[in-house]
């Protein structure tokens, strides 16, 4: 998911300061029409050092962006792996790293601007659940249980949509969705 303009600057601080303590790992985000983004992930069966450093390369290249949000999908990997962090770094604590989600819980409403890595320059407000619960695991393999609301719990949607080959675009109206994908096909068939 991506960042919000007000939020950016201060963002692009941390990311400096992380720079210069640790060597960064950030990928190349891939935008929209690339097949990987629209196929639904596979399901992660090995928690290894392979997998750890997928983790490493999603977090460098979501504040590198930045982002609070990212799925495997989008740096090109198919699997089911997303990471989240509404601090964008400014507080450890609220990163999560999350193998296999799914939503097992959803409730209300909430339609809200939402841009996304994946389709930089354009916003939508795709309908998403007010409250939801995820039930993942671990990159070490252990259960994980998060309860959401508002922002996270849109995010949450959001990252997972992108493990079911699904992009904000596609949950937005008909004619708006419509509209929205003729301009991107065009605007990234004159970029290739």
């Amino acid at each position: 998911m991506r960042l919000t303009p007000q939020r950016a600057c201060t963002s692009l601080t941390v990311v400096r300061e992380r720079a210069a303590v640790t060597p960064m790992s950030v990928r190349p985000i891939l935008k929209f029409g690339e097949p990987v983004l629209h196929t639904p992930a596979e399901t992660v069966g090995t928690f290894d050092d392979r997998l750890a450093g997928l983790f490493v390369d999603m977090v460098d290249t979501m504040y590198a962006a930045p982002g609070i949000g990212l799925a495997a999908p989008q740096i090109g990997v198919p699997l089911r792996a997303i990471v989240v962090d509404l601090s964008v770094g400014e507080d450890p604590a609220q990163l999560i790293q999350l193998v296999n989600p799914e939503l097992v819980e959803r409730d209300g409403s909430q339609r809200h601007d939402e841009g996304c890595l994946s389709v930089p320059g354009f916003e939508g407000a795709p309908p998403r659940p007010e409250r939801v619960v995820v039930k993942g695991r671990s990159i070490g393999g252990d259960e994980r249980t998060y309860t959401a609301t508002g922002l996270l719990a849109r995010a949450f949607c959001h990252e997972i949509d992108h493990l079911d080959g699904l992009l904000f675009v596609d949950r937005l109206s008909p004619l708006r969705r419509d509209l929205l994908k003729r301009r991107l096909r065009k605007r990234f068939r004159h970029e290739d």
